[in-house]
């Protein structure tokens, strides 16, 4: 896990587990050293206890929103111009432009069915020839007459209606009967049937999923006119980790590299590259410094210990603190940056619960914005089991999905991985937690939502 050892101070308030019963609450003070301070329960108002004045964090949704700020302040700027992409490379972006129809759709008139077309009253003498799909227009048709269609061929003129392989029969003289009552441009798609050349079919800022894809390709596109995708470069930091083998001799797998790539990838990021610095100032100024990404993302080093260089290196370049800790366990020593003036850096926490927070608190507010992606409506459900909360911080517990309901999972500490393995969503469980039957706000993963994310490339 590319968990930080409480050597550095990396999420020492959120490594502990604080007991809601007994009311205790961690307390970080300025040189990172973790205290226990007894905190009163929640009033009978249901209101959380006020936090202590040194509890400087932002509020969860208010980091949220200075995220997705940030992004709009560089969007508006040159480096965020649209781009022409492929269709084979468009999945997953937003459109920077109407998608207007090149051509009517259908663009001539096909047939809706394998089977005959017919022109007049039956019976009908039936060509030789048949019609299929991908030809050329064919002679026109007699009263009388038939001809054999495959679905998707071009109408022959003067054609009255397509009768189904299923509703027609022959005689002993070849002569075509119908079974049934024949309707005057039945099964027949005319032209122009579903939009004519220059109908908008869709708006700037749709998102271009496999159906868009689709529709594209169908009213004549070869490419499309989209926002880039943001580009990425993370930063994995730690002396103590392990690129492959099992954890030995005080060292531990590196959770993060692999698992942030895919992640970022699903929010709309295009990654760049990832790099393992270790615990080294220099190496991190250097390749903050040195990045042309539009969003650093870092993992551990955001807390005050004696190894975490993420707070002095970004002193060091001038970097703008726009969010200096979050008011959310876990996660708490989350941090978004202005690093340069269209560039941005989110320090994620080491702990890969932590890590996975600041993800969803603040890189998917920044990329989604970047990508201009449609913010996910909110929703609620309500909790099946009781979800223990932070006396005074919003806390994101991973849940799975039963029904109408939602279920908190165990195995929800910061440096752990295996609730949200399992989790379909997080439920954001307000200061003092939730009872059963309590509605919940949840914040689906990308692999569980219908829809776009559950696209990684």
């Amino acid at each position: 896990m590319t968990a930080r050892s409480l050597r550095s101070g990396e999420d020492a308030e959120d490594a502990e587990e604080f007991d809601v019963e007994e009311a205790l609450a961690l307390v970080k003070e300025d040189n990172g050293a973790a205290h226990r301070a007894p905190v009163p329960p929640p009033q009978a108002s249901g209101r959380a206890p006020e936090p202590p004045a040194h509890h400087k964090a932002t509020p969860w949704t208010e980091a949220r929103a200075t995220a997705a700020r940030a992004a709009r302040a560089v969007t508006r700027g040159a480096r965020r111009a649209p781009v022409s992409v492929r269709l084979e490379d468009a999945l997953g972006l937003t459109l920077a432009a109407p998608l207007d129809a090149l051509t009517d759709l259908p663009s001539f008139n096909t047939s809706a069915m394998d089977g005959w077309a017919v022109a007049g009253p039956g019976p009908w003498d039936v060509r030789d020839e048949g019609v299929l799909a991908g030809h050329a227009e064919p002679a026109p048709l007699t009263d009388g007459e038939a001809a054999r269609i495959a679905t998707g061929a071009r109408i022959p003129p003067d054609t009255t209606a397509v009768l189904r392989s299923e509703h027609g029969q022959t005689d002993e003289k070849g002569r075509l009967h119908a079974t049934r009552e024949v309707v005057h441009g039945q099964d027949i798609r005319p032209r122009g049937q579903e939009c004519r050349s220059g109908d908008q079919l869709l708006p700037p800022g749709a998102l271009v999923t496999p159906a868009v894809l689709g529709l594209a390709a169908a009213a004549g596109y070869d490419t499309l006119t989209a926002v880039p995708r943001p580009r990425v470069e993370v930063l994995v930091l730690g002396d103590e980790l392990l690129t492959e083998g099992a954890p030995r001799d005080g060292l531990i797998r590196d959770a993060l590299g692999p698992m942030l790539p895919p992640w970022l990838r699903a929010l709309g990021a295009e990654v760049t590259t990832v790099r393992r610095l270790g615990d080294s100032a220099a190496a991190l100024r250097k390749a903050v410094t040195g990045s042309h990404a539009d969003v650093i993302v870092t993992t551990g080093g955001t807390a005050a210990g004696p190894v975490d260089h993420v707070h002095p290196v970004l002193g060091r370049i001038g970097a703008e603190l726009l969010v200096d800790g979050v008011k959310v366990r876990p996660g708490h020593p989350m941090l978004l940056a202005r690093t340069k003036e269209n560039q941005h850096l989110v320090g994620l926490p080491g702990n890969p619960l932590a890590a996975v927070s600041g993800l969803l608190t603040l890189a998917e507010p920044l990329l989604r914005t970047l990508a201009a992606r449609p913010a996910p409506e909110p929703y609620t459900l309500p909790l099946r089991d009781e979800a223990h909360g932070h006396p005074y911080d919003t806390r994101l517990v991973p849940v799975v999905l039963r029904g109408d309901s939602a279920v908190p999972l165990h195995y929800n500490g910061p440096a752990m991985l295996r609730g949200i393995a399992a989790a379909d969503a997080l439920a954001v469980v307000p200061p003092g937690g939730a009872r059963p039957g309590q509605e919940a706000e949840l914040l689906d993963l990308p692999w569980a939502s219908a829809g776009i994310g559950v696209c990684f490339t």
